[in-house]
């Protein structure tokens, strides 16, 4: 019964509560339908009524929610170098503190042995039987062919199966990838501003530069499934050699990796900074500093801003989107990026692009990619087997 309904149940874990007409209106089915899908989803244990909501004129709705403990996600976070995971309730509600890990993708020949252990632990840890596990959502960097189940880029299997066959084996439950900057945007289309709804490009600040399309209310992967990799635009002519191979790339310039690095050789010369305190300068170290006013984290990262904002004008002459909304690990620097990016936006753009198209920060901050894998997990609910369904009754 509860395959019947899988619209119901996105509904409702997209808004956490909602009254039979807003899940109609969420869901564009009938009122019938909705009542009808609620009900089987009540008897099944898996929906409950919370309450009385407000109204705008005559008797006040019923809300429902799904029951948060009916079922577990686990989402898997992971960028070049660390891996995060947490474990979410059927109310989007974390279980628990988030887990970081130190993985290198690029240098731990281990890597994917590594990732399972981490999971493994994580489930264990919970105390949480593992029957009450629905799937597990990872979200990484790199060309992630989501219909084979593979990374294209990272995590080779040692038995020559697909990544996604090879961790359900070894986990034995359900998996689900997606490529990070796609999933980022998922999550800021369920989860995150309503500019970010219909037509946005969402970009993931992080190791590279990232960026997920959502058009006409879809996500935009392109053809192959590989569109987005914004931070491979050849905007400079720098003779630097990205991760990609090619040089003068975005990212060689704009990323938390280029601040880095920048950072560290702007010490060695001779700059004056609070980050002198640092024996290793990380991209931590330097959004902290520049959040507390440092003058020279805030010149690196408004420099790295103005490059992604020359990167952004591409966007808009090409895309015309009515947002753009600047997600991932390095969003948490929060304003520091609007005025550089909307600087340059404006010397590249013509200013009927400029002026229609909203750039903001995202509210979800760090939680992003986490949320992302959750949402990718519940955007496939129809594939996985009824015979496994933990919503059915004993």
């Amino acid at each position: 019964m509860f395959f019947k309904h899988i619209d119901i149940v996105k509904g409702l874990y997209y808004g956490k509560t909602a009254s039979l007409n807003e899940l109609s209106i969420s869901v564009g089915r009938s009122i019938p339908y909705v009542t009808k899908a609620v009900t089987d989803l009540i008897n099944l244990n898996v929906v409950k009524e919370i309450g009385i909501g407000t109204s705008t004129g005559g008797r006040k709705p019923v809300t429902y929610s799904l029951i948060a403990d009916i079922g577990f996600i686990i989402s898997v976070a992971m960028s070049q170098f660390v891996t995060r995971v947490v474990i979410t309730d059927m109310n989007n509600e974390f279980v628990g503190k988030v887990q970081e890990f130190q993985l290198k993708l690029n240098d731990d020949s281990n890597a994917i042995h590594s990732l399972v252990t981490y999971i493994k632990t994580t489930i264990i840890n919970s105390g949480l039987p593992q029957d009450k596990f629905l799937a597990i959502g990872i979200t990484m960097p790199g060309f992630i062919d989501a219909f084979q189940g593979n990374n294209l880029s990272f995590l080779k299997s040692s038995d020559d199966t697909t990544l996604v066959t090879y961790i359900t084996k070894q986990v034995e439950l359900p998996v689900f990838i997606e490529n990070d900057s796609t999933a980022i945007a998922l999550a800021e289309q369920k989860f995150g501003l309503p500019i970010a709804r219909n037509n946005s490009m969402i970009i993931n600040l992080g190791w590279g530069i990232g960026l997920g399309m959502i058009i006409n209310k879809e996500i935009f992967k392109g053809h192959s499934g590989f569109a987005g990799e914004f931070s491979h635009l050849p905007l400079h002519k720098n003779g630097k050699l990205c991760s990609c191979g090619k040089q003068g790339c975005l990212e060689t310039e704009a990323s938390l990796l280029a601040i880095e690095a920048k950072a560290t050789e702007g010490l060695k010369q001779g700059q004056v900074s609070s980050l002198m305190k640092y024996d290793i300068i990380s991209a931590d170290n330097i959004i902290d500093e520049a959040l507390k006013g440092d003058a020279f984290a805030v010149k690196i990262i408004s420099e790295a801003a103005y490059f992604i904002g020359q990167g952004l004008a591409i966007l808009l002459h090409l895309m015309n989107p009515e947002s753009i909304i600047l997600s991932g690990k390095g969003s948490v620097i929060g304003k520091l990026w609007l005025i550089p990016i909307q600087q340059a936006m404006n010397e590249h753009c013509i200013p009927h692009l400029t002026t229609y198209t909203q750039l903001a920060v995202s509210n979800l901050g760090n939680d992003a990619q986490l949320l992302g894998g959750v949402t990718t997990v519940i955007e496939n609910l129809y594939k996985l087997s009824p015979q496994a369904n933990i919503f059915e009754p004993a």
